[in-house]
């Protein structure tokens, strides 16, 4: 089976949960087309029989380019077996309230798109301090000390959990085969 991994990416963890995910449909006997989404390129929607597709949430939103895309292909991609990879810092809040609102998006994404996907993953990001500029250094900072408790900003800090993303696509994979 020919997967469509399909992302957008911020500051570069959703693409390489993207990565992991096509390198896991790989591994599995299956093809992965990885597709980034903010590339305008075409990508033969003729040709994948399934889609997982990932985005990350920034300032409450998913990338413009990406529910725009959803939007546009909203017909194909509920006519094969899709799945939906939300990416947020919220999701692994203490605070259920936070969690929710993390959920939130997603469902949002859906009403807003049309594009119901059969399955839906909430992934951790992470947070790249190293890379970030003096601004969103501060601001990510501010927030991580709320939410995450990662505050040296010296160093990068890795909050996928990439055994149940592994696990999220092995079910999918499993799904889309039957």
């Amino acid at each position: 089976m020919i997967i469509l991994v399909g992302y957008t990416s911020v500051d570069g963890q959703t693409r390489r949960i993207a990565g992991e995910i096509a390198s896991r449909i790989e591994a599995g006997g299956d093809r992965a087309l990885l597709f980034d989404i903010a590339s305008l390129d075409e990508y033969g929607v003729s040709h994948p029989e399934a889609a997982i597709l990932c985005a990350p949430i920034h300032a409450g939103n998913y990338p413009g380019v990406f529910t725009e895309f959803v939007t546009r292909e909203k017909a194909w991609l509920n006519s094969v077996p899709s799945a939906f990879v939300s990416v947020s810092l919220l999701i692994m809040s203490d605070v259920e309230d936070e969690r929710e609102e993390a959920r939130g998006f997603a469902e949002t994404m859906k009403h807003e798109t049309g594009w119901v996907p059969n399955l839906v993953h909430h992934a951790a990001g992470a947070l790249r301090f190293t890379e970030y500029d003096f601004f969103k250094r501060w601001m990510m900072h501010r927030m991580a000390k709320r939410r995450a408790g990662a505050t040296d900003t010296t160093q990068d800090y890795e909050f996928t959990d990439w055994q149940r993303l592994n696990a999220f696509v092995d079910e999918f994979r499993a799904a889309a085969a039957s």
